[in-house]
């Protein structure tokens, strides 16, 4: 008889593991959860999220509760589920809906965790510069990401890698890791070793606030910032009462004597700006209403000058050792 699966996620990231699930041998997806089909883009018109299109196209039946309640939690269990597969879902399961297949469920986060629980794991690692990353597969519970881990995979980070490239690999890693770890715990052979709580670190939401740059930091620490967050909320800096967008940077050594802030060149190679320490060098900008320009480009119709100095705003913590304060989705 099929294991029977069901499958919860809303976000690309989770599209390989999902299809290597419904790949193994003598499995069945008996159902898709994903977040109900909102506003997008410029014209705001109605979609689906990407794990809901591919359910439709794929013809699976396709849920899309706005909040899951006591009714949700009561269908699946006449589904007769054997496990729950989540990644990036965007709903906290509740105790009945968790009891509600055989097996419960299992999530596959982009970090090796205890490190980088929450939200934004991926965008943590390149905040912080991590030289490793990877995916965890965890035992859900109701505490955040704090269930006991089957497996994991491990990845280098790549100097320059962006958001969106690294989200995409660990997709990549987490469809391997579920075609590797999810057999054994169908059958029930795998055993879950509890995380060290000890080394738990925390990465929050991203909001708007989060894109004014410090010049007061150190270089190498913007460059990373500018990766973390790249497409939204995006990058930026003031400039005569207008906000420009940083789509890309890299980081000097050099230590230059001017003040954090200070554009201290500014060509074809970029706008060199101090900081507190080292020179972040800005490739690509973009003005209101403009399109995103090598710096070259944007310099011939949007002079900086050397000598300016461009304002610092505080640069809130993706990342801490204790959870962060709840706060509105942005």
């Amino acid at each position: 008889m099929p294991r029977r699966l069901v499958l919860l996620g809303s976000d690309e990231i989770a599209l390989p593991a999902f299809a290597a699930a419904r790949a193994l041998p003598d499995t069945e997806v008996v159902a898709v959860y994903s977040q109900p089909d909102r506003p997008a883009g410029r014209g705001q018109e109605v979609r689906p999220n990407p794990v809901a299109a591919w359910a439709r196209a794929e013809g699976l039946n396709l849920l899309q509760p706005e909040k899951l309640d006591a009714a949700d939690a009561a269908h699946l269990v006449s589904l007769q589920a054997d496990l729950g597969v989540v990644m990036a879902y965007g709903q906290l399961l509740k105790d009945d809906f968790l009891a509600a297949t055989r097996l419960g469920f299992v999530n596959f986060h982009g970090s090796l965790l205890p490190a980088l629980r929450g939200a934004t794991p991926v965008e943590g690692a390149l905040a912080l510069g991590l030289a490793e990353t990877g995916v965890s597969m965890q035992q859900v519970v109701r505490k955040l990401d704090a269930g006991p881990i089957h497996a994991a995979a491990k990845t280098a980070t790549r100097a320059g890698e962006g958001r969106a490239a690294l989200r995409a690999r660990l997709g990549v890693i987490a469809g391997e890791l579920a075609a590797q770890a999810l057999p054994p715990v169908l059958s029930g052979a795998s055993v879950a070793v509890p995380q060290d709580e000890t080394k738990v670190t925390y990465a929050r939401r991203l909001a708007r606030t989060d894109a004014p740059l410090d010049f007061r930091q150190p270089a190498v620490v913007l460059r990373q910032r500018i990766l973390a967050v790249e497409g939204w909320p995006g990058s930026t800096f003031e400039h005569r009462a207008a906000v420009i967008k940083v789509g890309a940077a890299s980081a000097e050594d050099a230590t230059p004597s001017a003040t954090p802030g200070t554009i201290v060149a500014a060509d074809r190679a970029g706008v060199k700006v101090a900081c507190g320490s080292g020179v972040l060098v800005l490739t690509q900008l973009q003005r209101p209403g403009g399109k995103m320009l090598p710096a070259a480009e944007f310099l011939a119709g949007y002079p900086l000058a050397v000598g300016e100095v461009l304002a610092s705003a505080e640069m809130p913590a993706f990342v801490a050792d204790r959870p962060f304060p709840r706060v509105p989705k942005a």
